[in-house]
Parts: structure tokens; C-alpha cells; sequence
């Protein structure tokens, strides 16, 4: 299972990416937009092309980022950085997530998304945020 650390912007994140792919020396790996997407209409004219997710390789590390919709400042838990995880089993993802909503708050269960795979999101007990995400 790989750790990926996802950073949450209130509408600067392709500033902040741009920044860290200039200052670290990287590359942007992906990046998507509310517009066109299945969230369009969630995100609204005000952020169709704000960042919906984006994966920065920088200083050795990758990183993903996105920027939050009117409403939904932040990741689960309105936290500033969330731990992402992916995992290609299946029934290792759903085991892992269930461990950490235990005394948690699930913000989303972990089902099947748009883009493919599954994916949920979560804070722990600690009020850590987390993604999981199978491909």
C-alpha cells in the first residue's frame, strides 16, 4: 500500500502547485478540473477551472493536491492535509478503511467513483484526514 500525502486549498491550488514544481524542481503528473468533470454542476461557474485533483511529483515525493468546492473548504475533517491511500486489493483497501473509521467520521463511503475503482474518504478518531483509493 502506498502513503501519499493530499493538500487541500480554498482556491489557490494551481498557484501552490505551480509553486512547488518551480521551487522543488518537479512536474505535474496530472491535473484535472471541476469543469468537464461529473462535479461540474457542484462546483459551480465560480470554480470550473479550479483544480479538482492534481498529482505533483517535487523533491523526490509526490503529492496531491486539489482545491475545495464553495461549501466544502478543505478535506474531511476541514483538515489541511489529508493521507492518501492506494491500494490494488481490494479487500485490503475495505479492511484498512474500516480500521481507521473506527471511532471516526466517515465523509464519504469507500464505493465505486466515476473515474474508476473505489474510493472513500474519512477522519480518523485523532481528526486526521484520509483518502483511500483502489484503481
Amino acid at each position: 500500500m502506498d502513503v501519499t500525502p493530499y493538500l487541500h486549498f480554498d482556491g489557490n491550488c494551481e498557484e501552490a502547485i505551480n509553486f512547488y514544481v518551480s521551487a522543488l524542481n518537479g512536474s505535474i503528473e496530472s491535473l484535472n478540473r471541476y469543469g468537464g468533470s461529473p462535479l461540474e454542476a457542484m462546483a459551480g461557474e465560480t470554480h470550473k477551472n479550479k483544480i479538482m485533483h492534481a498529482t505533483v511529483v517535487a523533491g523526490g515525493v509526490k503529492l496531491m493536491a486539489s482545491d475545495a468546492v464553495p461549501g466544502h473548504e478543505r478535506g474531511p475533517g476541514n483538515a489541511k492535509v489529508t493521507l492518501s491511500l492506494q491500494s490494488a486489493d481490494v479487500a485490503e483497501a475495505v479492511k484498512t478503511f474500516e480500521a481507521l473509521a473506527a471511532g471516526g467520521d466517515v465523509t464519504m463511503p469507500l464505493q465505486e467513483v466515476f473515474w474508476g475503482g473505489r474510493s472513500g474518504m474519512l477522519t480518523d478518531r485523532f481528526g486526521i484526514g484520509w483518502m483511500m483509493s483502489t484503481p
